[in-house]
């Protein structure tokens, strides 16, 4: 008998197995160079505190890859389970901050070991940008160690180190990308850098700071997106400029936003470095090299001063220009306007503040004052006490180590420099001398007021 199945006959859908997440690379402690003889003995604090609360307490980010690399981290930070009022509940020595992105700061007198929230890709629904954008505003959705590891911005930079067992945690590839040395986006990169543009930057400035390449993907969507840099902060803009230029690899970085047509967006000025050097006026595209000279050896660089070194190049070439077609040096007035000219959209496009732009015009204006001929004594001991100064001969040095030229006269100001300092402290210590050998006279109250003589 042959079985003939009835029509309209509903059939059960199949059985969907749900689909599993790959697991995570785990290294034991044997298996990779992360000890704890390198992490700050505050951040082992706050690490071990979150673990024995039964909370996850994970080191999280650049100091996991520079650790991995066998490098010293300047900073640590501490990525945990627990809310950042659960944390601040912790340890009373901290403080939550932020509005976009709420972090907790723990103090340790002069250290400050930063810890956040495992979070997770953002609800788009919560941001200010347009319907058509992808920018974060709104960055506070609490989620999973894994989910935290996939909102990072590179592999490199999403590796966690657990207190618990010592052991590192990777669940994007980081480890392999350390391996090939290689900066690569976690995700669609085009999506990252739209959702955060000044990742552009980062990228650039982690490749020549680890002397690492930028992998193709992520490199092609950089060039793409490369507008997208109109779109960011203008605060954290600055901020990564400026630890671009002190990272000890400027020169290096500021190739890469060459080769990835960044630097047209972010700092047109730069090229005019290219321009002196092509009209035979000076090795000035030197200027970054120099200032990874100064980094390697330990020198402070004021934030004045690196910004002053990327505009040198430009007030330069104009002061160059007016003058051959005055036939006479610019005077002081001039030089100080024509300063003023050359920042003003260089502050208006990165909003620089009102102080940091005042420092870097003076900067700017007092180098050309060291630059005078046949100074006295007197007046290098003047131009010595402005507040520009320090500024000034920083940047006077930075091109002295750019071009070869110069040395002697910078010797000069730095001989100034030493016998000011040399002054201040001799009269300080006058100061407390006669602090010292001065006493304050009390004076006696009479009890009862004062006393009429008697009648005698």
């Amino acid at each position: 008998m042959q079985f003939t199945p009835r029509k309209n006959v509903l059939k059960r859908p199949p059985i969907m197995k749900p689909v599993r997440e790959p697991e995570p690379i785990i290294l034991p402690r044997p298996e990779h160079p992360v000890s704890r003889k390198y992490i700050s003995e505050n951040t082992l604090k706050v690490l071990y505190r979150l673990h024995n609360q039964g909370y996850k307490g994970y080191l999280v980010g650049g100091a996991v890859r520079d650790l991995m690399l066998e490098r010293r981290p300047k900073d640590f930070d501490v990525g945990t389970d627990a809310r950042p009022n659960e944390v601040r509940r912790l340890f009373r020595n901290s403080r939550i901050i932020g509005r976009r992105f709420r972090l907790v700061h723990v103090f340790f007198g002069g250290e400050i070991v930063e810890v956040s929230t495992f979070r997770r890709d953002p609800d788009p629904k919560r941001q200010d940008s347009g319907d058509d954008e992808l920018l974060i505003t709104s960055d506070n959705t609490y989620g999973t160690p894994r989910q935290d590891a996939f909102r990072r911005d590179f592999t490199i930079n999403a590796l966690f180190y657990d207190i618990g067992d010592y052991s590192v945690v990777d669940h994007v590839g980081g480890v392999e990308d350390l391996e090939e040395r290689l900066v690569r986006a976690i995700g669609d990169p085009g999506v990252r850098f739209q959702e955060d543009p000044v990742r552009m930057l980062r990228a650039c400035e982690f490749a020549a700071r680890l002397d690492f390449d930028i992998e193709e993907k992520t490199a092609d969507a950089i060039h793409e997106h490369r507008r997208e840099l109109e779109k960011a902060s203008p605060v954290r803009v600055t901020e990564e400029v400026l630890g671009l230029l002190s990272c000890g690899a400027a020169a290096d970085a500021l190739q890469w936003l060459i080769d990835l047509d960044l630097l047209e967006v972010l700092l047109p000025e730069a090229y005019d470095m290219i321009a002196v050097e092509e009209r035979g006026l000076g090795q000035f595209d030197r200027i970054p090299e120099a200032l990874d000279e100064m980094v390697a050896e330990e020198r402070e660089i004021g934030d004045a001063a690196a910004l002053a070194a990327l505009l040198l190049p430009r007030v330069m070439l104009r002061r160059y220009d007016v003058e051959a077609v005055d036939q006479r040096p610019m005077s002081r007035r001039a030089i100080d306007d024509m300063v003023a000219e050359v920042i003003e959209p260089f502050v208006a496009r990165l909003q620089i503040s009102r102080d940091r732009s005042n420092r870097t015009g003076a900067a700017l204006s007092g180098f050309h004052r060291l630059c005078e001929p046949n100074l006295s004594a007197r007046a290098r001991g003047g131009l010595g006490r402005r507040p520009w100064f320090a500024d000034a001969v920083t940047l006077f040095e930075v091109l002295v180590r750019a071009t070869g030229e110069g040395q002697e006269e910078l010797d000069k100001w730095r001989a100034t420099e030493e016998q000011l300092s040399a002054d201040v402290e001799r009269e300080n210590e006058e100061r407390k001398k006669r602090g010292r050998t001065r006493r304050r006279r009390r004076t006696r109250r009479r009890r009862g007021g004062s006393r009429s003589k008697k009648k005698g």
